[in-house]
């Protein structure tokens, strides 16, 4: 699908989100009917609907990072990186069908320009981060409800980190500890990993130095088997100063897997996505690179062995800024900021062989709490267990299937039987 300005254009750093009805949304920074960005649903196949222009006025403008779904299934949160009461970017929230709902319109005091969406923790509050703005104008963290109050946790100061560029990581569970990364600021001034939890304790974890990279726009990915660890992106330092993949405990003991050299890809933006059981490979972009110095697709494997899965062209499209979804039928989707036929980005399909999953949502819950599970050609499923547990439960439709976490479920994956295929999560569900 070509993007051409009417429909949106340029999505810059945007991820697109599976919703619960199989078809997919995202942002684009630029285009639509007033040409501040736009609200999209896409359905696997390539067709677009608008469903929301933004017109620089207290509805934001500029929207980056993309979209992410509640844990209810109800609406999609987003931010605008401008625009709004005071033209310093809003946080939203938009129903697959267009409604839009302006949350909060940051004020500079409270955080300025937010770089991504907000996700959602365990309180059924929203944390974020904005990339200015704060106490000393580098950026802060936020906590917002979901009628729009918003607390300001931290501010950063420099040495702690400067301007968040990308959007928090829960810990995967119940606990309310978040963790992100700053574009710049720290020890070397580089940019920063951090760990904070909803009461605004920050730590910093580590610094970049330039040789094990530098400036981290992008959120970090978590793995969980066999221990926590999460995995990123740098956009430059490393070898050739052209970014990094590198992995971090959660009590900051950071590799370094892989240098970007050019030809493999250069100056990855985006958080990369963790493949299901039983592989657990990641999947990434790179804006730059590779045969034709327009970016790339790419595997890496937990040791660091890196793959090129594709060389974009231009035609279709070029520089990928934003990271790769896996949708639940084993197909990953993104969008470049560039190329395609109108030279203003593209929304692309990538399939390489991948097995179908089920995703949960959201990832943990006490007995009885209600659970969504995201899926392919689920109408007609027989059985859902939660780790090898038996839970009741209804087909809603063929991509959605409604329960809730039975008697003596314990931690594991959720495994759908259908007529055709037997389909485990692509996460653990932790059952507290």
């Amino acid at each position: 699908m070509n993007f051409n300005g009417q429909n949106g254009s340029t999505p810059f750093m945007e991820s697109l989100v599976q919703g619960t009805d199989g078809n997919l949304y995202g942002t684009t920074e630029n285009g639509g009917a007033n040409g501040f960005g736009s609200v999209f649903k896409m359905t696997p196949l390539g067709t677009l609907t608008t469903l929301y222009s933004f017109s620089n006025t207290t509805d934001g403008a500029y929207p980056t990072g993309g979209l992410i779904l509640d844990n209810a299934g109800e609406s999609f949160f987003g931010t605008t990186s401008q625009g709004g009461a005071n033209g310093l970017g809003t946080v939203f929230k938009i129903t697959a069908r267009g409604t839009l709902t302006t949350l909060h319109s940051f004020n500079g005091t409270d955080g300025a320009f937010p770089p991504s969406p907000c996700v959602e923790g365990s309180d059924l509050n929203f944390y974020g981060t904005t990339s200015q703005g704060g106490a000393n104008n580098l950026g802060t963290v936020y906590q917002m409800t979901l009628d729009g109050v918003l607390t300001t946790l931290h501010s950063f100061n420099g040495t702690d980190g400067a301007n968040p560029g990308a959007a928090l990581t829960p810990q995967t569970g119940p606990d309310l500890t978040f963790y992100g990364t700053t574009v710049n600021g720290g020890t070397n001034g580089l940019g920063t990993i951090f760990q904070i939890t909803s009461g605004g304790a920050l730590m910093t974890l580590h610094s970049f130095n330039g040789t094990d990279g530098a400036n981290p726009g992008a959120a970090l990915t978590p793995q969980t088997n066999p221990s926590l660890i999460f995995y990123g992106t740098t956009v430059t330092g490393g070898t050739d100063n052209l970014g990094t993949v590198f992995k971090i405990t959660p009590d900051g003991v950071l590799t370094t897997l892989k240098s970007f050299i050019r030809t493999n890809g250069a100056n990855p933006q985006a958080a990369l996505q963790l493949q299901p059981n039983p592989g657990r490979n990641l999947y990434g972009t790179t804006a730059n690179g590779g045969a034709n110095s327009l970016g790339t697709i790419f595997k890496i494997t937990p040791a660091g062995e890196l793959t090129l899965l594709h060389n974009f062209s231009g035609t279709d499209g070029s520089n990928p800024d934003g990271g790769l979804i896996l949708r639940t039928s084993g197909v990953f989707f993104g969008v470049t900021s560039a190329g395609g036929s109108d030279g203003l980005g593209t929304a692309f399909s990538l399939s390489i062989g991948l097995a179908a999953f089920v995703e949960p949502l959201p990832t943990f819950g006490a007995v009885g709490a209600s659970v969504i599970i995201l899926g392919t050609q689920l109408t007609g499923a027989t059985s859902v267990t939660f780790n090898g547990v038996a839970a009741s439960f209804q087909v809603v439709s063929a991509s959605e299937i409604t329960t809730s976490v039975p008697t003596g479920a314990t931690t594991g994956p959720v495994v759908v039987v259908t007529p055709n295929a037997t389909l485990a999560s692509n996460v653990n569900f932790v059952v507290p």
